[in-house]
């Protein structure tokens, strides 16, 4: 690595956490001023609103990194660009493109760093923050659907009218076993309970009907203690879910709903693909910072600081038009995810042919 390449990388990547750093004290602030009167309302401790944000900042940085290394991008070229060190290191014999090397290692090491936070840390973390939030700020949470059908095995399906989670009781419940398109034994009961100190479920006046053909057979009884593959928190909040779940984790969870038949698959899918397609964006747009910030113009950087302002503010308003489109499943999740990425890619390959050589 030449002295030029370690003179930009530290521009870049000591600009880029000072902007991280600085973004990331206004949104806390503005959050803090948000949610105190809850924090004044369930009067809090000092340690655990510390605790709180020693989870929320990781968090925020996550979101903003592929901006802020936009914006870093940006203001440390046109700074370059507008004290000629542009023009001079091109002169030199520098192509463009060899200029654009220690961009790239930034870009990269960033990357890869965000990737590692999002795919494991990150979520982790979040699991704390979003039971804070559920617990402190948000207002309490009541399980409203009705004639819920799961399918919680091969060959296994439950069906409850409705379930209250305040009290973890079901009503009119029913486990079927179907092999095929013939069912073998069919579980009803007026209630279903979970007895949290066995950690199973307690079936109240219930029914068991075995079928062999032609042959039935009836069982009956006041209670019963059975284990199934259905729990409490199923029933939960799933505010902020996806956001608490590790990649490995939300592998296992798209698994599961799609062995029950759920229908918020996409929100996780493309929750997934976003942690995966987020490294590369910073690449794109850290390619396309410098080929719009790489001319001297006059009056100063002000104007590609500007621009560069709103190129992010584009590209954020077009991600959170496809995120949308994902989610509602009106678009494959995985080009919808990757569709800003794909557009912005080609931008900045039609840019690249204006930038100074």
């Amino acid at each position: 690595m030449k002295i030029i390449d370690k003179y930009i990388l530290k521009k870049f990547l000591s600009t880029f956490f000072f902007v991280v750093f600085l973004l990331v004290s206004i949104v806390s602030v503005i959050d803090f001023t948000e949610k105190n009167d809850d924090f004044l309302e369930h009067q809090l401790k000092t340690a655990q609103i510390l605790a709180y944000y020693v989870d929320f900042i990781p968090y925020v940085a996550s979101l903003i990194t592929p901006i802020t290394v936009f914006i870093a991008v940006v203001f440390v070229t046109s700074k370059m660009a507008s004290q000629t060190e542009i023009i001079a290191i091109l002169s030199s014999g520098v192509s463009f493109r060899r200029m654009l090397v220690p961009y790239f290692i930034g870009a990269v090491f960033i990357a890869l760093i965000s990737f590692g936070l999002n795919g494991w840390i990150i979520p982790n973390a979040n699991k704390d923050r979003i039971a804070f939030e559920n617990k402190y700020v948000k207002s309490p949470f009541y399980y409203d659907e009705r004639n819920i059908h799961l399918k919680i095995a091969p060959e296994l399906y439950a069906y409850m009218e409705r379930y209250n989670n305040s009290a973890n009781v079901g009503y009119r419940f029913t486990l079927e076993k179907i092999k095929g398109n013939q069912m073998l034994e069919k579980l009803s009961a007026s209630r279903i309970e979970w007895d949290s100190t066995q950690a199973r479920w307690q079936l109240k006046n219930w029914e068991l009907h075995k079928f062999d053909g032609l042959q039935e057979s009836l069982e009956t009884g006041n209670a019963l203690d059975t284990t199934l593959n259905i729990h409490p928190k199923d029933f939960s909040s799933t505010y902020g879910l996806y956001e608490t779940l590790t990649l490995t984790e939300l592998d296992q969870h798209i698994e599961v709903l799609r062995e029950r038949g759920g229908n918020d698959i996409p929100i996780y899918q493309v929750e997934k693909y976003i942690r995966y397609m987020s490294p590369f964006t910073a690449v794109i747009l850290t390619f396309i910072g410098v080929i719009m910030s790489a001319r001297k113009a006059r009056g100063g950087s002000g104007f590609q600081i500007a621009l560069g302002f709103a190129i992010a503010f584009l590209f954020i308003i077009f991600f959170i038009f496809a995120r949308s489109i994902a989610e509602a499943n009106s678009m494959n999740p995985m080009l919808a995810v990757w569709l800003p990425n794909l557009i912005f890619s080609m931008v900045g390959l039609l840019l690249y042919k204006t930038v100074p050589r």
